[in-house]
């Protein structure tokens, strides 16, 4: 499903993100931009890593992904299975059922819909430096909204990126991708579900107020602190973390 639509392996994805994570809004923050949108949304995207950067990559620790033999399969056939699953199955189709056109085809099938996925997942990650947030907005469950009012999901991943139940669409523990992660939990596939209820999350906003330390850093004190507790198939009853 990622080679659908494809920003690279999900190897390379993964260590880039994770070094995003570390640098995060720093210069070595390999998307980071603070100058426009246009810089945001393509530029950041489209440049090659500058020297600091690779090295930074290399220290990136990916030994539980080289562990996963379906991440290292797609890794190194991905060039066969981004022109199988991308672009002949895609432009096959419509050549095939509806009869269009071998340019019309090629260009509604594979063209216009890269071009669309692309700059939609791009959006989520230029979309918070330029806008941020804003006190005046109210805050929203939906995850979705934020296409539309600019809500705060965004911000809600970088505090707690390791949070299961925040998908990128739809709304918070109910969007599709946090109901697939729980099907392969019950399924042994997925483990070490993190997440954090909203108690923990006071307790965090409150330690920080008192303390005078970075909020990300005692909302994730709580947040291990509580994870610590939970029951490993603390999934199975998730309305008592929310």
């Amino acid at each position: 499903m990622y080679t659908l639509t494809p920003q690279g392996s999900i190897y390379g994805w993964v260590q880039t993100h994770r070094l995003h994570h570390q640098k995060f809004r720093q210069e070595d923050d390999p998307f980071y931009s603070g100058r426009n949108f246009l810089a945001a949304q393509v530029h950041s995207q489209i440049m090659s890593y500058t020297p600091e950067q690779e090295q930074l990559l290399k220290q990136v620790d990916m030994s539980d992904i080289e562990e996963d033999k379906v991440v290292m399969f797609q890794k190194k056939y991905y060039w066969v299975l981004y022109f199988f699953l991308h672009v002949l199955l895609p432009v096959n189709a419509p050549l095939e059922y509806w009869g269009d056109s071998i340019a019309s085809a090629t260009f509604v099938a594979f063209s216009l819909r890269y071009l669309i996925v692309l700059n939609v997942c791009w959006l989520i990650n230029s979309a918070h430096f330029i806008w941020g947030l804003d006190k005046n907005f109210k805050a929203s469950d939906s995850n979705s909204v934020f296409f539309i009012t600019k809500s705060y999901w965004p911000q809600y991943h970088y505090l707690l990126p390791n949070d299961y139940q925040s998908g990128e669409f739809g709304d918070y523990s109910n969007d599709f991708i946090t109901a697939m992660i729980r099907v392969f939990a019950a399924l042994d596939l997925a483990m070490d579900l993190r997440t954090i209820s909203s108690v923990a999350v006071r307790k965090g906003l409150t330690t920080a107020v008192e303390t005078g330390r970075p909020i990300v850093e005692c909302i994730q004190q709580h947040a291990t602190e509580e994870f610590d507790e939970m029951p490993k198939n603390h999934f199975l009853n998730r309305d008592r973390f929310m």
